[in-house]
């Protein structure tokens, strides 16, 4: 499966995920021969005899909602031509890859936009044999999702650091482009901690110049020792072939989602209750805080587990349970893939010294699960800090995310609105939307504030 999103430049962003492998296979030493034409050869045959039985194809039947003309949303029109309430959906067949990560138990990693709104999930190994697959569960945020096989003799990847990997190694892309079977690309990793691919979701790519072209979605990502390192996931492409910028899904970020889809069927984040902002060069230096790297607290929403810990406003992060924070986005995805329940250590920088502070994770709170069916559905949203309200001049409610694709993706919202007023009427929390949009009617007026400046969204 390949699905194509409008970057903020003029190329077109094509997903097709990299995954983290776990299992049993022992790694392999690098720089092996084995017999060529023109006698001992350099080769990662060795290798890739060992990890290829673990990547498997992916094939998908889904339902899409049908066109219709419009004249089929007036109910008189389909009261008189006797027309269904709604046209029945299309079937859609795609395909897409997945990794093979604990053969015991039958798990197979794959990405969450091959298997979105599947009604049948068909793997197929590299040896020929078809199995019907089990969706153990989905993340869209991180474009990962899980899947459960039954079978015998199953090979599973074993999964590698990416927390270890550096610009420069050596990586081999393993998936199924364009329907051809089971392919092979090499390359290096070119960049690390890649962000800003889609409007929204936790990001921290893998960057490599390894062919990745579409089918290639939730294949593996293996290191030259045979270990799964990352998920392909997207390519930056003008024109829709691989032109050596691929992205992958770190196997530590892909692991940590799997372990929660394993235990919960979904992902429950985790929330600290603060505005944060990259510390800059510049920022820094009129901190005097030298060559500091970390996150800025901008704001603390009242009775947040930051505000119960004594976080303050200026307090810059620099390490999680005594890992580095590069900025906001690093710090983002590490409190949004903790556990709700989860106490974990923060270090931070306020003043002249350096302290460390336990906070306890709360669940994360939003409006997609209340106002899903609305055009709010696919929106993270929470009410306004104090510092928010005063600088707005109005209380309201902050859309902190926005899900690509989603109702509230098409309704023209976007990640950072401040929603002051429904229909003329002043709304202050999220509780307050609900109670407006009950019973409305299908228009909506929403007041907001983007950018500093007030301005008029009609949504239906």
């Amino acid at each position: 499966m390949f699905r194509n999103i409008t970057a903020l430049r003029p190329a077109i962003i094509t997903f097709c995920v990299t995954l983290a492998f776990a299992g049993g296979l022992p790694p392999v030493a690098i720089g092996q021969t084995a017999p060529g034409i023109a006698g001992e050869l350099p080769t990662l045959a060795p290798v890739l005899e060992r990890v290829t039985p673990a990547v498997v194809n992916i094939s998908v039947v889904s339902e899409t909602p049908a066109t219709s003309n419009p004249l089929y949303n007036d109910p008189y029109f389909r009261r008189f031509f006797d027309l269904p309430e709604a046209p029945p959906a299309r079937q859609r067949m795609s395909a897409g890859s997945g990794v093979i990560v604990d053969a015991a138990k039958g798990h197979v990693l794959t990405n969450h936009h091959v298997v979105a709104n599947a009604r049948e999930i068909t793997v197929t190994l590299k040896d020929g044999r078809h199995m019907r697959a089990e969706l153990v569960g989905s993340d869209q945020a991180t474009d990962i999702a899980l899947l459960k096989i039954e079978g015998s003799n199953l090979v599973a990847l074993e999964i590698g650091d990416s927390n270890r990997l550096k610009v420069g190694d050596y990586v081999v892309a393993i998936g199924n482009p364009f329907g051809l079977g089971q392919t092979v690309t090499s390359g290096i990793v070119s960049a690390l901690g890649r962000s800003g691919i889609s409007n929204d979701g936790y990001e921290d790519f893998i960057q490599t110049d390894a062919s990745i072209n579409p089918g290639n979605s939730g294949g593996a990502l293996v290191t030259l020792d045979g270990r799964l390192i990352g998920i392909n996931t997207a390519i930056l492409t003008p024109a829709g072939g691989n032109i050596g910028i691929g992205f992958a899904v770190p196997s530590n970020m892909a692991v940590s989602v799997m372990n929660q889809l394993i235990e919960h069927g979904e992902v429950r984040r985790g929330r600290l209750g603060v505005g944060i902002q990259d510390l800059t060069p510049d920022l820094a230096e009129a901190l005097q805080l030298g060559e500091l790297r970390g996150a800025v607290i901008a704001n603390i929403e009242p009775g947040s587990p930051a505000e119960r810990a004594g976080l303050q406003v200026g307090d810059v992060i620099t390490a999680v349970d005594g890992h580095p924070v590069q900025g906001a986005t690093d710090l983002r995805n590490r409190i949004g893939l903790t556990p709700a329940g989860s106490a974990i250590s923060l270090t931070l920088k306020r003043g002249d010294t350096e302290q460390t502070i336990s906070v306890t994770i709360a669940a994360e709170t939003g409006a997609s699960a209340d106002l899903s069916g609305t055009p709010f559905d696919g929106a993270r949203m929470r009410d306004a800090s104090r510092s928010e309200a005063h600088q707005a001049g109005a209380d309201g409610i902050v859309i902190e995310s926005i899900l690509p694709g989603s109702p509230a993706a098409r309704a023209g919202l976007r990640a950072g609105d401040m929603i002051v007023a429904v229909n003329r009427s002043p709304v202050s929390s999220v509780a307050d939307l609900r109670s407006a949009i009950a019973g409305q009617r299908t228009i909506l007026a929403l007041e907001m504030i983007r950018d500093g400046g007030r301005l008029l969204l009609v949504v239906r």
